[in-house]
């Protein structure tokens, strides 16, 4: 057996392969291992379905990628995959599912997946067995299907092989060691004893540049050799087989082709043709985590005891939508462990804390996903990044603060909201709340209906304060929600008046020491600011994208204050601390510590914010301490306000005139309750999220996760003047010979009066698709729909129309001027 290679592939199941494969494509030297057979995990039971229909955009990449890679497989390898293009047909029995469907078909759109909406009739006509007169519609794949997991993922090893990767199986990793420059990966060799596999004699150790782990149910055992904390655990999913059905196999005897994948969403199923019968898959309340800790010795290639009673809703429910299905039998069950994650996305990505080891784990859909995410893994690998944003699916989008009850319990609510209605306002339940402000109970008092972002729960809006458990689960829609009021309400308050939001779930480090300089200097785009004042900038990938957005506050020479995305926090803690590993060297001793929880943070905003700080502002002279003179736009001040010692920033993402109030944590009930107390007379509200983003849309603000990532760089997200090209920086040659293949614009829509844009959307030039949006909302100073997005360059000059895709129709939108309102930042700078 080899002991040497590029990359080490830990793994055999369908998404492990499919990596082995792609590495190879790329020309790596790649070896596979597997601890048993290939396909002896989840992949041997699945279901093998191909839904394309998916609500992100990276997500949807994946899944469109591995449809038409798998059809591929045959024509290079000789092997049948299985692939029954028979197409996916989702059903919907309410408008609010409809309204689901046109959403996602935009976002289709924006990818270039095919699809087709069809009426009750249509559906009645192709496929006479539905029963239609309870559904409003649906909407129609015709280009996915299902295929023979196993069949796929031979092909894939056979062209694998053709591609030089060597697959090894009955080979286990017992241990990682990183020496500096490779992996020394620990293995032995399996063997059967009494139907069990047991390590034997055998043992060697494999030296690999790069390792990825694509262990599936095993993820928490990979989780303990490598130790971090991964959240995959498994979730028993069960589906079923009938036996032959009469009136399908008379259907099929007449010439008739085959039914599509049918999916009943909101009776949580799914159905395809098995052998003249029917194999039912729902997705169930009360299905159980398993495989908390490790999976057991014992358990190979097995499954669990079938749970009819669990599942008898959703049975009797497709009895009701495929009658002639109420006679037949039932010939076999499957009920095994399925890899989830708190969020329903594989974690797919650098590996946090570690050098050249990546993971790709946690797949629920791990069929549909396995193709795409072997392409665009090996690409971050082999090219330095993808030509997707893969954020939303890195690792590191979980920190520290994870653990395996949370990760579990978050993994049973994932698997059961798999047909909830996926409303883009959604704020799922479970865990919650877990990591909370000082202020947290004075909030939800005030009526604070919370969303929650890196587990940190955050006021998204306030309704009444006497609102019942389930108003905001109430409130969502694919339209205008019941949340809307009050969210245009916060917004003409900031507008208009003075508002306070909660930022502490703001990510911060402080950076400090001989080297600390030189380092910024080198990591970020702009100029780095004098001692007292603050900037904009941003650190870039290899290729030259954006990779993080930062805040930059100059504490002093050699001190520095950053500033960034709470979503996002491990994710920029692990960039930035190997970046500093890396450059130590170079630039001296720097010091990186995460202050995070140790600031709580208010941005107060308005016209008459200035007035309410004067209230509470202790000073030798008070008059002017928040004077331009003395506090100019863009600085940092310490000042105290009443007994809380602050770091006011004079910076707001509202565009307004405001501050960011940066507090010790400890302090902060008592700072809340001096605002709202001398803020009552000038009318301070309380602003949630949702209104603050619509509020900075209207400023042409740039968010990270929207605007901002790894498929962009900053020159194309006409970002320039926050880019230094006088100085050298990470990225910097990568981001010019990447030129300019996009602009991000701001867009006024004139949609329809019940509806905005959430980001989704595709956006039209006549009949050809020139960009898409990436954020989406309300103008409460232009009294229209408000979206962010990117379109081709000649077509990003103001007063170019275009049209979007809202609602399964077509509406106009007008690129405006960067900053529409108050594009002289007049307000911001206001004197008092």
């Amino acid at each position: 057996m080899k002991t040497h290679v590029k990359a080490l592939v830990v793994g055999g199941g369908a998404v492990g392969t499919s990596i082995a494969y792609h590495l190879g494509k790329a020309g790596w030297d790649t070896m596979l291992l597997e601890r048993d057979e290939l396909t002896s995990g989840s992949t041997w039971h699945a279901a093998g379905l191909l839904p394309l229909f998916n609500m992100g955009y990276a997500t949807s990449h994946i899944h469109d990628y591995s449809v038409k890679f798998y059809k591929t497989l045959e024509a290079e390898t000789g092997l049948n995959a299985g692939f029954a293009v028979v197409g996916n047909l989702r059903m919907a029995q309410s408008d609010a599912r409809m309204d689901e469907y046109e959403l996602y078909a935009s976002t289709a759109e924006t990818v270039g997946i095919p699809y087709e909406f069809l009426t009750p009739a249509q559906i009645k006509e192709r496929w006479p067995l539905v029963r239609t007169e309870d559904l409003k519609g649906a909407l129609f794949h015709p280009t996915d299907g299902y295929i023979n997991p196993a069949d796929v993922t031979m092909a894939m090893a056979k062209g694998a092989r053709q591609h030089g990767v060597t697959i090894e199986r009955k080979w286990q990793v017992d241990g990682y060691e990183w020496t500096g420059s490779e992996w020394h990966v620990s293995v032995t060799k399996m063997g059967e004893k009494g139907g069990n596999l047991v390590p034997t004699e055998e043992s060697t150790v494999i030296t690999a540049e790069h390792v990825v782990t694509a262990t599936g149910n095993h993820a928490q055992r990979t989780a303990r050799l490598l130790g971090l904390k991964i959240p995959a655990i498994p979730v028993e999913h069960q589906y079923i087989v009938t036996e032959p059905d009469p009136a399908l196999a008379e259907w099929r005897a007449a010439g008739n082709p085959e039914h599509p994948v049918l999916r009943d969403a909101d009776a949580k199923w799914y159905v395809r043709e098995e052998r003249k019968g029917w194999i039912l898959g729902p997705y169930e309340q009360g299905a159980p985590a398993r495989f908390e800790y490790d999976v057991p010795e014992s358990f190979r290639a097995d499954l669990f005891p079938l749970d009819l009673e669990r599942i008898e809703e959703e049975y009797m429910s497709m009895i009701h939508r495929i009658p002639t299905s109420e006679t037949v039998g039932l010939k076999d069950d499957f009920n095994g462990p399925i890899c989830y994650t708190p969020d329903g996305n594989p974690l797919v990505g650098p590996a946090p804390g570690l050098r050249n080891m990546w993971l790709a784990e946690g797949f629920s859909f791990g069929i549909t996903a396995a193709g795409g995410t072997g392409h665009y893994l090996a690409q971050m690998m082999v090219e330095g990044e993808a030509e997707i944003d893969m954020a939303s699916l890195d690792p590191k989008r979980y920190g520290s603060w994870m653990t395996t009850e949370y990760a579990a319990r978050k993994n049973e609510e994932c698997y059961e909201h798999v047909y909830v209605l996926h409303h883009p306002d959604e704020e799922r339940e479970a865990c919650r709340p877990l990591r909370t402000g000082p202020a947290y109970d004075r909030q939800k008092a005030a009526g604070a209906q919370f969303g929650c972002v890196n587990g940190f729960e955050r006021p998204n809006y306030f309704g009444p304060k006497d609102a019942p458990s389930n108003f905001d689960h109430e409130a969502r829609s694919f339209r205008r929600g019941g949340w809307w009021q009050y969210a245009e309400a916060e917004a003409r308050a900031i507008r208009e008046g003075v508002g306070l939001i909660d930022a502490t779930a703001f990510a911060k480090h402080r950076i400090s020491g001989p080297g600390a300089t030189a380092f910024l200097d080198w990591f970020t785009t702009n100029k780095l600011p004098k001692v007292g004042r603050i900037n904009l900038t941003y650190a870039l990938t290899e290729t030259g994208t954006t990779r993080t957005e930062y805040t930059i506050v100059r504490l002093a020479e050699d001190d520095y204050y950053l500033v960034s995305a709470g979503a996002l926090h491990a994710y920029d803690e692990d960039f930035l601390a190997k970046a500093v590993e890396d450059k130590e060297p170079e630039f001296g001793r720097i010091n990186l510590v995460d202050v995070t929880t140790q600031w709580g943070v208010f941005a107060i905003a308005g016209p008459k914010s200035r007035d309410v700080l004067n209230e509470l502002v202790k000073d030798a002279d008070p008059a002017t301490v928040l004077s331009n003179k003395r506090f100019p736009w863009l600085t940092m001040r310490n000042i105290e306000l009443g007994m809380c010692p602050t770091m006011a920033i004079r910076v707001a993402y509202t565009g307004e005139l405001g501050w960011e109030l940066h507090h010790p944590i400890e302090m902060q009930n008592y700072l809340y309750d001096q605002l709202m107390a001398v803020g009552e007379k000038h009318g301070l509200k309380l602003v949630g999220t949702r209104a603050q983003n619509w509020l900075r849309q209207e400023k042409s603000y740039r968010a990270f996760g929207t605007e901002l990532g790894r498929d962009a760089t900053p020159l194309e997200g006409g970002l320039d003047r926050f880019v230094d090209l006088s100085k050298e920086f990470h990225g910097k040659a990568a981001m010019e010979a990447k030129g300019i293949r996009s602009l991000c614009v701001t867009v006024l829509v004139d949609g329809p009066e019940d509806a905005d844009p959430w980001g989704r959307e595709a956006l039209y030039e006549g009949d050809t698709k020139v960009g898409r949006l990436t954020s989406g909302g309300y103008s409460m100073a232009f009294g229209k729909s408000i979206g962010m997005g990117y379109v081709r360059p000649d077509l990003a000059k103001p007063g170019t129309r275009l049209k979007v895709r809202m609602q399964g129709k077509l509406w106009d939108v007008e690129i405006v001027e960067d900053s529409p309102y108050d594009p002289k930042n007049e307000t911001i700078r206001i004197d008092g």
